[in-house]
């Protein structure tokens, strides 16, 4: 008798531990990572589980052990590093330890939601040749009764091989029948082939062969060759935009497949486009696996099966593909690191560079996270050598950096111009359209207008779910919120007082789209935001149509402004530089420059071409991100950023916990917030005190409504604590945790550690 500890698939605080059951060897092979449905609690419940470890020793005394009901598939669903990672993950993001293995998963296997597609195929019975089915096929005066059924096992003996009723009409049309009528005598037997359902079946996939590496790609290759021969490192590849990292990627991803391991490549989830997707299958063939959200459930676990059965040696995707259960594992690539996508907004909030780095460490991997604008504390640790820095300062094949104008809007208001484009901006798209070019116009906030209010009283139309104004779409005439996604009709009149003066106001995506056609009308125009790419092809259907020629203009929001490689392109215009900038967020001023520097980037990547043009419309000319974007000056923006996080003590010099409570009842929920707030300021001061230390070190600590009070139609308050980094700075956060573990709340949504998202 051998002995399983499972961890049953329950989200529950009170299971989330392993239970003891036991299997006999002869009757039931269990394996280390496989799911297997076990009876639970006291009716014995069937529930499904994982098995976390094997033994032949039986810990568990004076207890009926219950034994294992079967497993759920002929394999192991989680790799030993990924049950390792699970800890880890439960330890570092204090989540549960069934949490952090949902994520490892495909959501549909679990409860079976999910199975594979299998297809019927046919072939000649064993024993059985074509003489012996012609001739009962004669009749008496020497013709063939049945001509069709012939043509099939005709068919069927000179392939040699099996084949799907599909694939027999395509060669015999309307076979169907005879098929069956050939089942029946027993002439043909039928059998279920597994399929793989290819979500990228229809694309055209062209070979492509490496490039020759210039001299500072080839110098970044070489040091990532080193840390994968070393088997250890994390290498930040810090390149301007078109200086080809891609192709660095993709040639250290060929070293490790050539000496048979394998990779993920991780994009953000807005540039995993099908042009990416085609470029990197172009290189590596079918064994690439694709993992993102906008794949089918089908699709999806047929992708992670061929995966975990080892018929892919490359994964592309975005955040969750960290997880892909490869079995040589040796190289993790993140392409634009610094992206905000790269971060769960839900348990367990993980950041994907940090599950790469640490599996990496497990599996003896390397990581390379890549950015023409890497996160400030990405760049902080490469300076201070717990990563290697690789720089790559120059485009590809002498292409120049594009030329980039900044356009004050207030004096463009003063002299008279009211319009949401600037002159420059009317006269550098002119130029492009002459010179039959192609521009891409960027403004981070889709819909017609960011808020509706009445010109009488004041009121302003907000979701009834949510704390926010509602967003005017105009090409349906609603009101629509973008967190719940709350729709309503635009009313005539005012709830308020009637009036029937009901005007919208802010700049999106449609109006930017309308006034393009209203002033150039013989231009066509195409629109990439969430409204227009909601379908499952529609962005590769977008892109197409504009790598095509078939449109002039792009219009969109940061899914424009990321991974687009357009030779014809030659301008880009930044509608509203200033929509980023002043959120309550101590990451708005990075995050303006890291967006503007990448759209920047789509410009001008033709070498046959100028550098391109790019018109920044801002009404903050002087702030120091918008200039050094403009100066595609990343150092410069560094210095400065950390020089003002310094003087405010913000991350990286200090870190913000967040505790966020959420509930239908704010009376309580204001209560309970406070309540906490007092223990944990007690448990705090206490730790600071034991260790002698200064008590300036809890740099603040409040409760307070969340800046969005409510969302989806619950109320959120916050318990927001600032701590000064110092040596004390884990015991302190230990001794809240642990405060937390015992004295739960089940209004305690989570906690986090400088969230991605403040708000």
């Amino acid at each position: 008798m051998l002995y399983a500890k499972v961890l049953v698939d329950i989200a529950n605080t009170n299971v989330d531990k392993l239970f003891t059951y036991c299997f006999d060897n002869e009757e039931l092979s269990v394996l280390r990572g496989q799911r297997v449905l076990v009876p639970f609690g006291a009716g014995n419940k069937k529930i499904e589980g994982y098995v976390l470890e094997i033994t032949d020793e039986c810990e568990v005394s004076n207890v009926q052990i219950k034994r294992i009901i079967k497993t759920l598939e002929p394999y192991a669903v989680l790799k030993n590093d990924q049950i390792e990672l699970a800890y880890w993950m439960k330890e570092r993001y204090k989540c549960l330890l069934s949490m952090a293995l949902r994520v490892m998963i495909p959501a549909q296997l679990r409860g079976g939601r999910i199975k594979e597609k299998t297809e019927a195929l046919v072939m000649l019975k064993e024993g059985i040749t074509v003489d012996d089915v012609k001739a009962s096929l004669m009749s008496k005066n020497g013709a063939v009764k049945s001509p069709k059924q012939l043509e099939i096992i005709e068919l069927l003996a000179q392939v040699n091989s099996k084949m799907s009723v599909k694939d027999i009409c395509a060669f015999i049309p309307n076979a169907s029948a005879a098929v069956n009528a050939l089942l029946k005598k027993g002439i043909l037997v039928k059998s279920d082939h597994v399929l793989f359902r290819d979500p990228y079946a229809d694309i055209n996939i062209i070979s492509t062969k490496p490039l020759m590496l210039l001299e500072e790609q080839q110098s970044a290759f070489d040091a990532i060759c080193d840390g994968l021969d070393k088997k250890s490192g994390v290498f930040l590849l810090h390149g301007v935009t078109g200086s080809g990292k891609t192709e660095v990627y993709m040639q250290a991803i060929a070293k490790v497949i050539g000496e048979g391991g394998q990779a993920i490549l991780l994009v953000p989830e807005i540039s995993l486009t099908p042009q990416t997707v085609e470029r990197i299958k172009g290189r590596f063939g079918e064994r690439v696996a694709v993992l993102h959200s906008r794949l089918s459930h089908g699709e999806r676990y047929d992708e992670w099966r061929r995966i975990l059965l080892d018929k892919a040696d490359v994964v592309v995707g975005a955040r969750s593909a960290v997880f892909a259960p490869l079995q040589r594992l040796r190289l993790i690539v993140i392409d634009e690191e610094h992206e905000s996508s790269y971060s769960s907004e839900h348990s367990p909030r993980y950041s994907a560079n940090e599950i790469a780095i640490r599996r990496a460490k497990l599996t003896g991997s390397v990581v390379v996270l890549g950015s023409a604008t890497p996160k400030i504390e990405s760049y902080m640790k490469a300076k201070m050598g717990k990563y290697t820095l690789l720089t790559l300062k120059n485009r590809a094949n002498a292409h120049k950096m594009p030329n980039v104008e900044i356009v004050d809007m207030r004096e463009e208001f003063q002299n008279g111009n009211n319009s949401i484009f600037s002159t420059k901006l009317v006269n550098s798209l002119t130029d492009c359209f002459n010179k039959g070019e192609q521009a891409i116009l960027f403004i981070n906030r889709r819909g017609y207008s960011t808020f509706v209010s009445c010109r009488s009283c004041g009121y302003v139309f907000k979701c009834p779910n949510c704390d926010v104004s509602l967003v005017y779409h105009k090409y349906s005439n609603r009101l629509k919120c973008h967190y719940c996604g709350h729709s309503e009709p635009l009313p005539k009149k005012c709830p308020e007082c009637s009036s029937p003066y009901i005007k919208s106001f802010g700049v999106g995506t449609q109006q930017v789209e309308e006034q393009v056609k209203l002033l150039f009308p013989e231009i066509k125009t195409l629109r990439m935001d969430m409204d227009t790419t909601r379908t499952k092809n529609a962005h590769y259907e977008i892109l197409n149509k504009f790598y095509n020629g078939e449109a002039q203009v792009l219009i969109g929001t940061q899914m424009v402004a990321k991974g687009l490689d357009i030779k014809n392109v030659t301008l880009v215009g930044v509608i509203a530089a200033d929509a980023s900038l002043f959120h309550s967020d101590y990451r708005s001023a990075e995050r303006t420059f890291q967006l503007l520097t990448q759209v920047a980037g789509r410009a001008g990547r033709d070498s046959e071409k100028s550098g391109g043009e790019v018109v920044i419309q801002t009404y903050c000319p002087d702030h120091s991100a918008i200039i050094s974007a403009s100066n595609h000056d990343y150092e410069g923006f560094y210095a400065k950023e950390t020089a003002i996080r310094r003087s405010s003590m913000f991350p990286p010099y200090s870190l913000f916990l967040r505790l966020l409570f959420v509930g239908e009842n704010e009376e309580e929920l204001s209560a309970k917030s406070e309540k906490y707030l007092v223990a944990l300021e007690k448990v705090i001061k206490n730790v600071l005190a034991s260790q002698e230390a200064n008590e300036a070190e809890l740099m603040l600590m409040y409760s307070a409504p969340a800046p969005i009070k409510k969302r989806e139609g619950l109320y959120r308050y916050v318990i927001m604590i600032k701590l000064a980094r110092t040596k004390n700075t884990a015991q302190v956060l230990n001794a809240v945790y642990e405060y937390l573990e015992e004295h739960p709340c089940e209004l305690l949504l989570s906690s986090e550690i400088n969230p991605n998202d403040m708000i």
